[in-house]
């Protein structure tokens, strides 16, 4: 069922992402801060944790895709989302072959690859343009702010979801290994 579930739920999530700014409180725009929810990139994250194996690249696979809907359906640059986001999978790809999945792990790997992800988004709409913000204002004005919000939405997707992906990662890639 995993099969059918995940893609759905990214499907979800990708809808989502864009009507989740109109859930931030006004006060936070009205402070200048900006704030990017990330929901997908975070369900990413947990899948390469709870789901994908050592040897497996599914994620890396979901990480592109999903990617590129979202710069289709929500920026006017072609690839800044899909690079970003396959980059820092691949990352938490290698950490997790040196570090155990557990959730204090997920949680410094889901604020570093967070942080490098919007890093990196700033660092690309910098370089073409996009945006004129100083790297001090952004630090101060999107990052801290982004940060924050994601690691909440983390924590609440890491209790929504932990057990079921292990057990979805346990149904198919035993199943697969049995047949073998």
């Amino acid at each position: 069922m995993s099969r059918v579930y995940l893609p759905l739920i990214l499907t979800l999530l990708i809808v989502l992402q864009g009507v989740a700014v109109q859930l931030v409180p006004t006060s936070i725009s009205e402070a200048g801060w900006i704030v990017v929810i990330h929901s997908v990139f975070l369900f990413l994250v947990l899948l390469k944790l709870f789901y994908d194996l050592e040897n497996t690249y599914y994620v890396l696979i979901f990480a592109i895709l999903s990617g590129l809907i979202i710069d289709i359906v929500y920026t006017d640059i072609i690839g800044v989302y899909m690079f970003s986001y396959a980059i820092m999978i691949y990352f938490v790809h290698g950490m997790r072959r040196l570090l155990h999945a557990n959730f204090y792990v997920a949680t410094v790997l889901t604020f570093v690859s967070v942080g490098f992800v919007d890093f990196l988004l700033y660092f690309i709409y910098q370089f073409v343009g996009v945006t004129r913000m100083e790297l001090t204002s952004y630090l101060y004005y999107r990052l801290i702010p982004t940060l924050s919000v994601n690691m909440i939405l983390f924590f609440i997707l890491y209790l929504l979801f932990k057990k079921k992906l292990i057990k979805w990662s346990n149904e198919r890639f035993d199943q697969k290994q049995s047949t073998s």
